[in-house]
């Protein structure tokens, strides 16, 4: 066995349909009140904890009496719509018995792909963190068509990850994590307990389709770890069926298959935002402001000078010193128009200049990037 891994704080939890359902059977009404009771024992001890969760269009079938999941995108949308009211249902109750509220939260990916969308969710997800409630993410089946789908839920669990910065990706499953060939098909396979993410290797091994409930596979896990490690976060495959699985993952039990980021979270959003963000506008700095952001501080409206360039929210902008150059980059909270009409003033003001407020900065410092 492996040593055990660093303790997680912000961890997203992703749980598959052939547990939802018990494999098809029904829902698993007694493991979600589990899960629950583990992912309140984490908040209570001071984590912070994301759900994605399948099983909107299995639960949808089932209700529906259908036994073969339809292939018609009208049907798995009005399915899913009919799945997501007992789904909410069961995970409400199921927290609600431990003091915790839940939000249910569908996406699309659009709504990760979009800079304005991706803030507001990012926003919205991080709001909900600090208000204690439990987010219960699921694609939104209802509205999606094939051109903007995830396809399955491992990948919107990684993209989660990656929009609130989480430092573990945890993909329960029914299998107890990645082997080295399919252990139905060859008796030979060997679990990996241990690998990097991102080895094309993993891929090969991976392999085949999903179940006839889920539309993910190993595959499909394996390319959601390779994306979560884009943003630094470890992601650990595992048994959801395994006694406290959430709890001993979160203390760094080695457990399931991990498969390691080789850059830290912080060092990798740092890049992304250095390197493959082409900014759209300009903010020009006092010195006071230029002082905070080398402090590490947030970027506010009143040490904004000027703004230049027309940009929505959630774009790139660059930051200009006093010196006119260049010292640093991030993802501004308002639009150019809006950004003009609140610079020079306080935070406390822009909800009166702008009749709204989205956040007391113009850039946070989550969202920001010292530049050399």
């Amino acid at each position: 066995m492996n040593p055990s891994a660093n303790p997680v704080h912000r961890l997203v939890v992703k749980i598959g349909s052939a547990l939802i359902t018990n494999n098809g059977l029904g829902i698993a009404v007694e493991a979600i009140h589990d899960w629950a009771r583990q992912i309140a024992a984490l908040k209570k001890a001071g984590k912070q904890v994301l759900l994605v969760s399948s099983g909107a269009i299995a639960c949808g079938m089932q209700r529906l009496g259908w036994e073969k999941r339809p292939r018609a995108l009208q049907e798995l949308q009005a399915c899913a719509a009919v799945g997501q009211m007992g789904l909410a249902q069961i995970y409400q109750e199921a927290f609600a018995r431990h003091g915790l509220n839940t939000a249910q939260v569908l996406l699309t990916h659009d709504d990760l792909a979009d800079r304005k969308r991706y803030l507001n969710a990012r926003s919205t997800l991080n709001t909900l963190l600090a208000l204690g409630v439990v987010p219960v993410i699921n694609e939104n089946d209802t509205v999606v068509t094939d051109e903007i789908r995830f396809g399955d839920n491992d990948t919107l669990g990684a993209l989660v990850v990656n929009a609130i910065e989480a430092d573990t990706l945890l993909i329960l499953t029914d299998q107890e994590g990645l082997y080295t060939a399919d252990p139905r098909k060859n008796p030979e396979a060997k679990l990996v307990r241990e690998a990097i993410a991102g080895d094309a290797a993993l891929e090969a091994m991976a392999g085949g389709a999903g179940t006839a409930i889920g539309t993910g596979g190993m595959l499909t896990k394996v390319l959601a770890a390779k994306r979560a490690a884009r943003s630094g976060a470890d992601t650990i495959i595992a048994s959801g069926r395994a006694q406290d699985v959430i709890l001993r993952i979160a203390e760094g039990a080695a457990i399931g298959t991990r498969l390691i980021a080789e850059t830290a979270p912080l060092a990798a959003r740092k890049q992304w935002l250095a390197d493959h963000l082409q900014t759209a506008g300009q903010f020009y700095l006092d010195e006071g402001a230029e002082r905070a952001l080398k402090e590490g501080k947030s970027l506010l409206p009143i040490g904004v000078i000027s703004v230049i360039g027309d940009f929505e929210r959630g774009a790139a902008v660059a930051c200009i010193g006093a010196a006119g150059r260049e010292v640093a980059r991030g993802l501004a909270n308002y639009s150019g128009s809006e950004a003009r009409r609140i610079a020079r003033h306080p935070s406390q003001e822009i909800e009166s200049r702008l009749g709204y407020i989205a956040d007391p900065e113009m850039i946070h410092r989550d969202n920001l990037i010292l530049l050399d």
